[in-house]
């Protein structure tokens, strides 16, 4: 099988880093040192190989360097399916980031057909136990690394829906406002909710069978009454949104649609629920869902996906840590961990680089070791 991996790249003004420069190899990269020296940072540098806001859902202002004040850069090297790749992203001024592909400059959806990239963050450990909204997210990343296009369709969903909001407040009834914007929320809805049911059935068939010491979950869709009865269906979806204008007009808002989705998972050997479960087992399922997403894709795209995984030790004993590295060999991924010291990947060694990052007066820094 062809693989995936980033051979070089070059940070400049971005976070805490003034310049950086990595030359790197197709296994794992283990990345240690103090909490605040800019770990993160070069997570997030590769997860804007992917479209989206990247992995802290900043805004391109927010990741340049303080004080400087012309922008930043990214630049890398891909080797993709057997052809090697310059991909540079940056923005001037805080404005709106930009992409070239070879030199050609390119929307950020064609990221998605050279790079699929997954991550899991300390910011989802609560997943299961707080608002729908971040479980939406979490489900919606999965989406978007099987299909880029995933995120123009909820683009252009919430786009709709934000200016039929603004109708909703205003009490405009005449239906004929209306029309136009329920069209597009339904055809957007349609492909939104046919992107999430299909990538749930390819997280399952990823588990089943799978060699792993993981626990599968069982991920179910769920929305609030009264649900579409073919929300795949845009014409379902458009009389649907038709029949809750009165309902809707008296909330102020639009009360179901794809928006609306909760994302339910069990433990599946014992039957508990998620939101039930332990830390170190909501840890675990995170973890699982993450590495059947990467065997998934490894089918679809043709190869696994960059793993980013910000501080992937915590709630992690001994054995389990083991079990998560050599499941990530077996996978032939290139995984990018974090983690406060080189002890947290000494099983590991002799199969991974080691970067050590510090702070200075500089800003941060980073030594291959």
């Amino acid at each position: 099988m062809a693989g995936l991996s980033i051979r070089h790249l070059r940070v400049a003004l971005f976070r805490s880093y003034r310049a950086v420069r990595l030359d790197l190899t197709p296994g794992p990269v283990a990345i240690y040192g103090p909490n605040g020296a800019g770990k993160t940072n070069i997570l997030e540098a590769v997860s804007l190989l992917s479209p989206g806001r990247g992995i802290r859902r900043a805004s391109a202002e927010d990741m340049a360097r303080r004080p400087d004040p012309q922008g930043w850069k990214i630049h890398s090297e891909i080797e993709s399916l057997g052809h090697v790749h310059e991909v540079t992203t940056w923005s001037e001024a805080g404005n709106a980031r930009q992409v070239t592909i070879d030199e050609k400059t390119a929307p950020q959806l064609a990221l998605g057909r050279l790079c699929r990239v997954v991550w899991l963050i300390p910011a989802m450990d609560r997943l299961w136990i707080e608002g729908a909204e971040g479980r939406r997210r979490f489900l919606d990343r999965m989406v978007l690394s099987f299909d880029p296009a995933h995120g123009e369709a909820v683009l252009s969903y919430e786009k709709a829906m934000r200016e039929r909001n603004r109708l909703l407040k205003d009490m405009v009834r005449d239906a004929s406002w209306y029309r136009v914007l329920e069209r597009q929320m339904a055809d957007s809805a349609a492909k939104i909710h046919s992107g999430r049911e299909e990538t749930l059935m390819r997280i399952a068939a990823a588990q089943d069978g799978a060699a792993t010491q993981f626990p599968a979950a069982d991920l179910t869709l769920t929305a609030p009454e009264p649900a579409c009865d073919d929300p795949t269906n845009p014409e379902a979806m458009l009389e649907q949104f038709e029949r809750g204008r009165a309902g809707d007009l008296r909330a102020g808002r639009t009360l179901t649609g794809p928006h609306r989705a909760d994302l339910d998972a069990v433990y599946a050997a014992k039957g508990i629920a998620a939101k039930d479960c332990s830390t170190g087992e909501q840890k675990a399922l995170l973890l699982s869902l993450m590495l059947s997403n990467a065997r998934a894709l490894a089918e679809d795209f043709g190869a696994p996906p960059l793993l980013l995984l910000d501080e992937v030790a915590a709630h992690l004993d001994a054995g389990r840590r083991a079990a998560l590295y050599d499941e990530i060999i077996a996978l032939k991924a290139q995984a990018w961990m974090t983690g406060t010291g080189p002890e947290l990947f000494a099983e590991l060694e002799g199969r991974s680089q080691m970067l050590e990052v510090t702070e200075g007066a500089e800003g941060s820094a980073v030594r291959q070791v």
